[in-house]
């Protein structure tokens, strides 16, 4: 029996809706051994427990963590940041995110480190305004340029024509993450985990197999 503290709604695109638990298993990279099981309600995201997860098994195992390979799930800022504050190179598949119909992607906008500025595919700047109270800094527009943009309803739906972008504080921990696919180190990383995650899934249904057919074969005798 499930206990009722593990089972949370699970709502997710692509996935089965109701009450659920989550499995969340760690393997090295070599030999494929899971190093760590954690379960979670059906409605705690993947990567809420990945960095106390991590932690509690360099503590407990002694593990010296260089690197990790990770799905598009945990792709957050946090996650990135943390991940640099241990000096572990991470590499975390890339996620998709939709843009609006018939507006123009925040990749568009070109980000210059050195002014603190975005910079709009007209040339226009996005200067910085204000960080909100979860890290992420909004850059925003001059209306008055913006009124006169020829494709002012691509950018933004505002009334007062003004366009805001934000930017974690922590957004170059999150680049560097990008950066780290793209390496060849990172190409073989991430290959190497989508290779070792389908042994893990066959042996786990070998254990479970074996246990089944014990089960069976004691019954019948």
């Amino acid at each position: 029996m499930i206990p009722i503290q593990k089972v949370g709604y699970l709502y997710r695109q692509n996935k089965p809706e109701g009450f659920f638990y989550l499995d969340h298993r760690t393997t090295d990279l070599k030999y494929i051994i899971i190093t760590d099981v954690h379960v979670t309600p059906g409605n705690i995201h993947d990567s809420k427990p990945y960095l106390n997860r991590l932690d509690r098994q360099v503590k407990r195992f002694g593990f010296s963590v260089g690197t990790v390979g990770l799905d598009a799930g945990y792709l957050i800022t946090p996650i990135c940041y943390g991940l640099a504050q241990r000096n572990i190179f991470g590499v975390i598949a890339h996620r998709r995110y939709q843009t609006r119909k018939g507006f123009l992607a925040k990749w568009k906008y070109k980000y210059e480190v050195e002014r603190d500025v975005y910079v709009c595919p007209q040339g226009e700047e996005l200067r910085y305004g204000t960080t909100d109270r979860d890290g992420y800094c909004h850059y925003k527009s001059d209306p008055q340029q913006c009124e006169t943009y020829p494709l002012l309803t691509q950018r933004t739906q505002n009334q007062n024509h003004q366009k805001t972008i934000t930017r974690h504080v922590w957004e170059e921990d999150k680049e560097q993450v990008r950066m780290n696919r793209l390496s060849n180190e990172g190409k073989w990383i991430y290959r190497m985990r989508k290779e070792k995650v389908k042994e893990q899934a066959l042996m786990t249904a070998a254990c479970q197999n074996m246990k089944k057919i014990a089960y069976h074969l004691a019954r019948v005798s």
